[in-house]
């Protein structure tokens, strides 16, 4: 597996850090009262999304969850539509009408965040059939985690996606949790990973919070979808350092030790280290890419701020029917 070049390390350390200052600035408007609606952070899965789709052309398509933020982030989107979106103005990604969990930006392969568990893996699964009758060679990935595995749907989908040869990539993102419930209490297997042998596609577990790991794992599996061979599952083990929304604590059902623990594997860091260790990149240098971010996304804020919303007349706006 080809390792990442220097400048894509560099490229996948910003767009982590810019998904991590994101949602923890959303998280404090949405307390302040700021932002309407329901947020559901991102934060401390951002190896997942960066590694794979840092693989990833502009007309391949993603996929995404009601935890959407860090996907289209990772996949090139805007701060400014995006911020602008949270705060319900028109000049968001859906114009102010689908909010945090909605976002979508066909012109960059987002064919949609979704509230509804799993709703991604058949959408995803369609865009693939698309590709293949249209005879080009994108690919499409669906991100869903560890309680979507259990939807018919994923079943539906990936046998369908085998028979047919179909190029997607399907990413779980196994956060430990579904909504509140750990794993080891909603299924009797350890790695989801190994429910691909049921289909006859690929499966494999990777490390979610080592970007290099998923970034050569997801190359693997696109690569192969890209060639026509067919689909994969990719288990990413990663773990989400807020609770399942922002009004979750999540101390019922975990424990404080349990969370530490995790942040001791923070994403962030550990590619940050390997930069300075490997790549003779200082500190001072990670500071400055810091401090970008922060200002990209303070302006991001203020021109949400600055947008206008949308008008009751505009209500029946951007509908199919």
């Amino acid at each position: 597996m080809p390792k990442p070049s220097t400048e894509q390390m560099i490229l996948m350390y910003k767009r982590m850090l810019m998904i991590r200052r994101f949602d923890e600035k959303a998280v404090e408007l949405y307390r302040s009262g700021e932002l309407p609606g329901f947020l559901h952070p991102y934060i401390g899965e951002e190896a997942t999304a960066v590694g794979v789709c840092a693989n990833l052309r502009q007309d391949d398509y993603i996929t995404s969850t009601h935890r959407g933020h860090g996907h289209l982030i990772a996949k090139g989107g805007s701060l400014d539509k995006m911020m602008a979106e949270l705060y319900a103005k028109t000049t968001g990604y859906c114009h102010g009408k689908g909010g945090s969990m909605h976002i979508a930006d066909v012109s960059l392969g987002i064919l949609g965040a979704n509230g509804i568990v799993g709703g991604g893996i058949p959408i995803a699964t369609g865009a693939a059939l698309s590709v293949k009758m249209r005879q080009t060679d994108q690919v499409a990935v669906s991100f869903f985690g560890d309680g979507a595995s259990n939807q018919g749907v994923f079943h539906e989908a990936l046998n369908l996606a085998s028979i047919w040869e179909l190029p997607v990539v399907y990413v779980c993102e196994n956060n430990q949790y579904g909504m509140g419930t750990p794993q080891c209490k909603h299924q009797r297997i350890k790695d989801i990973s190994i429910r691909a042998k049921a289909y006859g596609m690929p499966g494999v577990s990777v490390d979610g919070n080592d970007v290099i790991k998923v970034y050569e794992t997801a190359d693997e599996a696109i690569t192969r979808a890209r060639r026509g061979d067919g689909p994969t599952l990719i288990e990413c083990k990663t773990y989400r350092l807020h609770g399942h929304h922002v009004g979750d604590p999540g101390t019922s059902y975990r424990t404080r030790d349990e969370v530490d623990e995790w942040k001791q594997r923070d994403p962030i860091l550990r590619l940050g280290k390997i930069i300075c260790e490997e790549e003779d990149f200082s500190e001072s240098e990670l500071e400055a890419i810091d401090s970008e971010v922060t200002e990209e996304l303070q302006r991001a804020i203020q021109f949400a701020k600055d947008s206008p919303s949308p008008q009751p007349e505009e209500a029946l706006d951007d509908l199919f029917a």
